[in-house]
């Protein structure tokens, strides 16, 4: 069997908790067993994980899942897959993913990898493929444990919802007490996808000569329907908030589509960013550095080309 953690803050899943659910759907087809989801708390249509390859959702409920803990979560999630007999444990390569991958393969004895981005060959053993040195080159790694933890990187595996709505079983396991405290939340909310999930991403660096002239960034984001990033100069001099700065320091994405305006291309960001399917760069220095890693250059000025691509996107979405 494989379980998946499906990730559901306040009750709702975003594309992390999808992905990672087709990631175990197919896993479980290359290993000839069946896919189930495990989710914590109050969650709002569990049984859609079904759409995604869940055959069932098991939920645990529980006060103590109001505040993400690691320790809490993973104890939980552990003793379910004791429980359920998992030989594959799948979670998301998020920011809680990430707590729990390691606290996962302790408390299971299992191997584990960090960030696949393909479903494991089967052929012969399990092994898994995943981005290294700044997704710079790949490599495989075989687990050989009787049970193996895997997190899944984002917009690595396709999604689509073809499947049957799952039916939601109540799971009884001891959820021990939580020992964190939390004082006080801060939230960045906004109707577009977060970085981490954004397939099109907008970005800009101090080319753009002051956080005034954004807009022309914003406006070409909101036609492409895309995220708004930065790169770290402008997020460290307050020009825009730190969760949109992107790179090896920031937040690291791995979009359909990443346009970089007005940034040289330090190794730095390339490091965050390089990962992205297609890269388009506009700089006015034909030698800008970003160049060598761009799929496609546009060597002029960003105030004349955003503006100008922005335009673009609107006559052909209009036509």
């Amino acid at each position: 069997m494989v379980l998946v953690y499906a990730e559901s803050p306040n009750g709702q899943f975003k594309k992390a908790a999808f992905e990672a659910v087709a990631y175990g759907h197919l896993t479980a087809l290359a290993l000839g067993t069946s896919c189930v989801a495990l989710v914590l708390g109050d969650t709002a249509d569990a049984g859609q994980l079904g759409l995604y390859g869940a055959s069932t959702v098991y939920q645990v409920q529980n006060d103590h899942f109001s505040d993400f803990d690691s320790q809490v979560y993973t104890a939980v999630i552990a003793s379910a897959a004791q429980k359920l007999g998992a030989q594959v444990v799948v979670v998301s390569h998020t920011s809680t993913g990430k707590s729990l991958l390691g606290r996962l393969a302790v408390k299971l004895h299992a191997g584990s990898v960090a960030g696949a981005k393909a479903v494991p060959d089967t052929a012969n053993g399990f092994v898994v493929e995943k981005g290294v040195f700044s997704g710079k080159a790949t490599a495989q790694y075989a687990i050989q444990s009787a049970v193996k933890v895997v997190s899944v990187m984002g917009n690595s595996i396709p999604i689509k919802a073809d499947g049957h709505i799952a039916s939601v079983q109540s799971l009884d396991v001891a959820v021990p007490p939580s020992r964190v405290k939390v004082l006080e939340r801060k939230t960045v909310s906004g109707g577009k996808a977060p970085l981490p999930e954004a397939e099109l991403v907008v970005s800009a660096g101090r080319g753009l000569k002051g956080p005034e002239n954004w807009g022309i960034v914003e406006e070409l984001a909101d036609a492409l329907g895309a995220t708004t990033a930065c790169s770290r100069p402008v997020a460290d001099i307050g020009w825009r908030p730190h969760h949109e700065h992107v790179g090896q320091t920031g937040v690291a994405i791995r979009p359909n589509l990443y346009i970089a305006a007005g940034i040289s291309g330090a190794i730095q960001h390339l490091a965050g960013v390089n990962s992205s399917k297609v890269i388009v760069v506009i700089n006015k220095d034909p030698e800008a550095p970003f160049f060598k890693a761009a799929d496609y250059g546009v060597v002029g000025d960003a105030f004349e080309v955003l503006p100008r691509l922005a335009e673009a996107v609107k006559r052909f979405k209009n036509s």
